[in-house]
Formats: structure tokens, C-alpha cells, sequence
């Protein structure tokens, strides 16, 4: 079965990010309907619903009994067992603003996990067989053992009151790591530091539609995955580390 999950995890991915990619390039990123969520700068698009409906499209021909939880649809319940988490577009603002950083995430929880990078044709999968890829190649993450060293990606929330504590956070530990870099895209930085190109990342306030393709990525590349409890005024997060700097990681994060 993992074969064939991956393949629909695969191809879903592949599907919205065409339909992506297509009104990218056509400048139409922003055209259409625009909504705010939980806050003016949580946004939702028409492209966000128009990719989720090409994934769930092909989960309901090809997976009909599974469970599905997306971000911008409703829950399906499923009977099989099995569950999608999906993120039909991750970067929305990013891609809102013509920022070329933003991906689509497919995940059959605890099975097989997609980020696609439509703009580069990039492909990270995992499936059962517990070996991470970009494009067919294993990944070699990062084996840092020096956060003074290590290059660690971060996102920051929609509230004001938790970007203040994410502020704090950051002020502990830029001064602690090589530097910090904040791309927009939780699914990308996860499967960035999956593929090595970032040493560590964390977050708080990720939703599991943002990281469950990306955490399953992680653990397989052989890196520490710690999710984040919420605590003084910080929803809950997750961070990911090579071994041998994760304990330093968290100790900052925890201040």
C-alpha cells in the first residue's frame, strides 16, 4: 500500500501545483477573492480553495474511505483508518505578493508525506520505506554539532501579541546561531532542513496541515523532531534539530 499511497500523495501535490503555478506566472495570485481568517493578515485566497479542491478531488476517486483534515475544506471522516492532512497552498502571502516561496503539502498521516515546490520542480517525499527523497535522491540533513554554527529557520504568527513573544525568542537566540532566516513557508523549511540547506527549525502556532508532511520528512533525514508546548503567551510549536544541537536549540527556545 505504501507505493500506492505515495503515488496519490504524489500526485495530488502535482495537481494543485500546477494549478498554482499557472496563475503564478499569469500574475493572478492575487486576483480573485482574498479573506482574512484569524486575524487582517491571515489570508485565504480562491487559489487556496481551487487547490484544495484538485486534492481532494483525487483523494475522493482514488481514496474514498479515508479521512481527510485540510486546511481551507471541510473535515471528511473516512472509515478506512487512514487520514490526509493537506495544505493546498503553504506561503499564501508569499505567493499573494509574487514572492516565489510557497508549496504544497500532501500527508497520509504516519504513512507517506508530499512538499512539492512547484516553482523549482522540486519533489520531497517520504514514504514507508522511511527513506527521504528530493526527486527520486536520498536527503542528507544537516549533522551540525555546533548551533553557533547552525543556520536555523523560524515563522512568525498572525497576532500581535505573539510576534511579541516571538520577537523575545528571537532576540535570545540570534545572537547564539550562525544567523536566522525567515522564508514564509513552514512546509519548505521543513523540507529544507530535511534536504541539509537549513541546520534547525522551529516554530510556534504551526497548525498540522503546516508540518505533517514536513515533520515525517524530518524524522526520516535522521533529525530530532520536539513538539513545543504552548507557554507564556506562545501557542504550541514544533522544533527540529540535528541531534547533537537540539538540546542547546531548546534550552533557548524555553529561555
Amino acid at each position: 500500500m505504501s507505493s500506492e499511497l505515495l503515488q496519490v500523495a504524489t500526485d495530488a501535490a502535482r495537481a494543485a501545483g500546477a494549478l498554482l503555478l499557472g496563475r503564478f506566472e499569469a500574475g493572478r495570485g492575487a486576483a480573485g477573492a482574498i479573506s482574512a481568517k484569524s486575524t487582517p493578515t491571515d489570508l485565504v485566497s480562491e487559489s487556496d480553495l481551487a487547490a484544495e479542491r484538485a486534492i481532494r478531488a483525487i483523494l475522493r476517486e482514488r481514496r474514498p474511505d479515508d479521512a481527510i483534515l485540510g486546511e481551507e475544506g471541510d473535515d471528511h471522516a473516512g472509515t478506512s483508518g487512514l487520514r490526509w492532512v493537506v495544505d493546498p497552498l503553504d506561503g499564501t502571502v508569499n505567493f499573494l505578493f509574487g514572492i516565489p516561496q510557497w508549496c504544497v503539502s500532501v500527508a497520509c498521516e504516519g504513512r507517506v508525506g508530499v512538499i512539492f515546490d512547484p516553482l523549482r520542480d522540486e519533489l520531497f517525499a517520504v514514504g514507508e520505506d522511511g527513506v527521504p527523497t528530493l526527486d527520486g535522491v536520498p536527503l542528507d540533513a544537516s549533522h551540525r554539532d555546533d548551533l553557533a554554527t547552525a543556520l536555523v529557520a523560524t515563522g512568525f504568527g498572525y497576532a500581535a501579541d505573539v510576534r511579541r513573544r516571538q520577537a523575545e525568542i528571537v532576540a535570545r537566540l540570534l545572537p547564539a546561531v550562525r544567523d536566522i532566516r525567515r522564508a514564509g513557508s513552514a512546509a519548505l523549511d521543513l523540507a529544507w532542513t530535511a534536504a541539509g540547506r537549513l541546520d534547525a527549525y522551529y516554530e510556534y502556532g504551526v497548525q498540522p496541515w503546516d508540518i505533517a508532511a514536513g515533520t515525517q520528512l524530518c524524522r526520516a533525514a535522521g533529525l530530532e523532531v520536539t513538539e513545543l508546548p504552548a507557554a507564556r503567551g506562545l501557542p504550541a510549536g514544533v522544533a527540529v534539530a540535528p541531534a547533537a544541537i537540539s538540546p542547546s536549540l531548546l534550552a533557548l527556545l524555553e529561555g
